[in-house]
């Protein structure tokens, strides 16, 4: 198939789009490399990309663009005819919206419209995209399920990507244009972002510098191995959805429809403690970490658990890698990329909210 992936240039578009590519789908990678972190690992993901390619003689194409280009995202869908398209571009973290709430409307708003326009337009048979676990928000019966109300987002983040599930919605219910949505819980492995807990806590620690750990590390993640999202997401992209047959409008089911719209939970339905998933870092590395305990941050969550069972059910697929096996397989592959630690940077390490 040929397969658009937005957001190639970062951590889970990365290694999806090399997932495609081993399995011989014809990929166009379309990212702006913005420097929300550091460019260069995200630079280094391209270039593995094009490697990838020539490894497999497979066609990639890479666009250098903002999906709030307009015109830009119109030339991509008019020059190329896609079979999917996985949309995983957006302007992630959670303090960084209180910071810059304008970038979640330029990426997740703006840029989210430009792709259902151009996938509507353009005939594509099925939209994935990634939403999140922030979406959640100030709903606290454990597990998350997809079928319950998600109305009291806690950060304009969640915000933005709970409008892109209505927006998904809007286009399958009048084009019937079949969407599919993706809430993510906290993903980690190699290749990941350097401004999150994981990265930053092997940083410091390696460094001998203090890792900050916020509500005294109490709080629980549903943490997830970027394979085991990745698995999920090229899974949900080969079964597009259909509409419910038994959706009713007296009683509206929000992870499914009349349209062709579903959502779905992507968790490892195994929450850990923060001390548990520092102990594994300590573990990994054959240190200790100097623990700097502080109050939660604004927009943090107690706790995070996704409910997986359509996922098992429909998809055929359960995410299965522990917390220790997927942080010592990270540890390895930072130890391997840096080969020595750097000098830590002086910036929070960040378990976000929900994502």
């Amino acid at each position: 198939m040929k397969v658009l992936v937005t957001g190639n240039a970062g951590f889970i578009g990365f290694h999806t789009a090399m997932a495609l590519l081993e399995r011989g789908d014809e990929v166009v990678g379309f990212d702006c490399v913005n420097h929300y972190y550091d460019p260069a690992i995200k630079e280094k993901r391209l270039d593995l990309l094009q490697r990838k390619a020539r490894e497999k003689g497979a066609d990639y194409t890479f666009i250098r663009g903002d999906l709030s280009d307009r015109a830009l995202v119109e030339a991509c869908f008019e020059t190329h005819c896609f079979d999917r398209v996985i949309n995983l571009a957006a302007q992630a973290g959670v303090r960084y919206s209180l910071e810059n709430p304008q970038a979640y409307v330029d990426s997740n708003i703006v840029g989210f419209t430009n792709i259902l326009e151009g996938c509507r337009h353009g005939g594509v048979g099925h939209l994935t995209y990634a939403s999140t676990s922030s979406v959640y928000g100030a709903h606290t019966h454990m597990p998350f399920s997809e079928h319950e109300s998600v109305d009291h987002p806690v950060q304009f983040y969640a915000a933005t990507k709970k409008a892109n599930e209505l927006m998904a919605h809007s286009y399958s219910h009048l084009f019937r244009l079949p969407t599919t949505g993706l809430r993510f819980f906290t993903v980690y492995g190699p290749w990941g972002r350097p401004d999150m807990a994981l990265f930053l806590f092997t940083r410091n620690i390696l460094a001998g510098e203090p890792i900050d750990v916020f509500n005294y590390g109490k709080h629980t993640r549903d943490f997830t191995y970027v394979d085991d999202i990745v698995e999920g997401v090229i899974r949900a992209s080969d079964t597009p959805a259909r509409p419910n047959p038994d959706w009713d409008p007296a009683r509206p089911d929000p992870a499914t429809s009349s349209a062709p719209y579903r959502i779905y939970n992507i968790g490892n339905n195994s929450p850990v403690k923060l001390t548990e998933y520092i102990e594994a870092v300590e573990e990994a590395l054959g240190r200790k970490a100097i623990r700097n305990l502080l109050p939660p941050q604004p927009g943090d969550v107690p706790d995070t658990f996704a409910d997986i069972s359509d996922l098992v059910r429909e998809l055929g697929f359960k995410p299965s890698t522990s917390v220790r096996d997927g942080v010592a397989r990270f540890v390895a592959w930072y130890l391997d990329y840096y080969g020595e630690a750097p000098t830590p940077a002086r910036e929070t390490a960040r378990v976000e909210g929900r994502a």
